[in-house]
């Protein structure tokens, strides 16, 4: 009886193994293979170049590669789609840019949310920034460029990239802030609308920093849309979006390109903490941190546990900019 009750408690023990989801067996010798980094966007873009250099100097941390991966399409969503396909177990690493990870889900266009991940630290930001040509004489500066917006309502022309792409988003918030309007030209990429500036197709562009370090002799920053000083100094000293316009509500992360690096629900405890471990002891490297500041980013430096207060009100804020854009829609139809 003692030999039959051991059979079947081994039967039992085999069967709820069975049942068990593979993340919760953790792998005790993590990491044994390379890891995969999967990217939202292309590789042509300084963003890839910030994330495959922190992701670089993590794998060193943890010794074995981890391979970014460049996955694009559906403005981030196909490279969130094929991460989720993937177990949860440490070996894929999701670059939770800003688009997929918190605008897509607000506009209805995911199953996730932001609090459906486990996050692992913060990743870098990028700060946008208007641009004229260099030799531009109708405005000479942002106020004179809002009030010449105000006199010629909708003839002018700019871009913020893609359309509905956060450049969009904060161009629109800044018209409705100051009751003024332009025409969005979308985009598929910030530099090709740099290109159409410098030609005099269109008037205006919400620029981001690549493309205004690779254009910078021909055109003229008239102002910095974020708040934050280190963001400045990539501009050229340029002013900041705030001392127009003290009440512009985009502040903070609400009016930057970020990521926040993530991994999915469900991956063991103690796989996350050697993934923490290693991303923060990368991104506290001197040669990290120089290359990622020769390429236009700034590394906030927030930690795992700041996720929630820190991206629960750029959610909030981004709900502003995106009524600005039905309202510049509106606008446009009206005018």
């Amino acid at each position: 009886m003692n030999e039959l009750t051991g059979y079947l408690k081994k039967l039992v023990t085999i069967g709820t193994l069975a049942l068990m989801p593979m993340a919760a067996f953790a792998d005790e010798d993590y990491p044994s293979r390379p890891i995969t980094h999967v990217f939202p966007w292309g590789t042509s873009s300084p963003t890839f170049a910030a994330s495959q250099i922190i992701a670089t100097a993590m794998g060193e941390e943890l010794g074995v590669a981890i391979n970014t991966v460049s996955m694009t399409g559906a403005s981030g969503m196909n490279a969130f789609k094929t991460a989720l396909a993937e177990p949860a177990d440490g070996y894929t690493l999701i670059d939770g840019y800003l688009a997929p990870l918190v605008i897509a889900p607000m506009n209805g266009n995911a199953d996730h949310s932001y609090t459906d991940f486990i996050p692992l630290h913060f990743g870098v930001s990028n700060a946008f920034a208007i641009i004229s040509r260099a030799d531009e004489d109708r405005w000479t500066d942002f106020p004179s460029l809002i009030q010449y917006l105000k006199d010629n309502p909708g003839t002018t022309r700019y871009s913020g990239g893609p359309e509905v792409a956060l450049p969009h988003m904060v161009g629109a918030m800044v018209m409705r802030h100051n009751d003024t309007l332009s025409r969005h030209i979308p985009y598929s990429a910030t530099a090709d609308g740099v290109k159409d500036l410098r030609a005099g197709i269109i008037d205006w562009v919400v620029t981001t920093p690549g493309a205004y370090r690779a254009n910078e002799s021909h055109v003229r920053v008239e102002a910095v849309l974020t708040d934050a000083n280190d963001a400045q100094n990539w501009y050229g000293g340029a002013p900041l979006i705030h001392e127009f316009m003290p009440e512009f509500p985009l502040r903070g992360l609400g009016s930057v390109g970020w990521t926040w690096w993530v991994v999915k629900a469900g991956t063991p405890d103690a796989i996350v903490e050697q993934m923490r471990d290693a991303q923060f002891a990368a991104m506290q490297r001197e040669d990290v941190r120089q290359k990622v500041a020769d390429l236009g980013f700034v590394m906030n430096g927030y930690t795992a546990d700041q996720y929630e207060e820190v991206v629960g009100p750029v959610e909030e804020m981004l709900q502003a900019a995106t009524d600005a854009l039905t309202w510049e829609k509106e606008a446009l139809e009206n005018n």
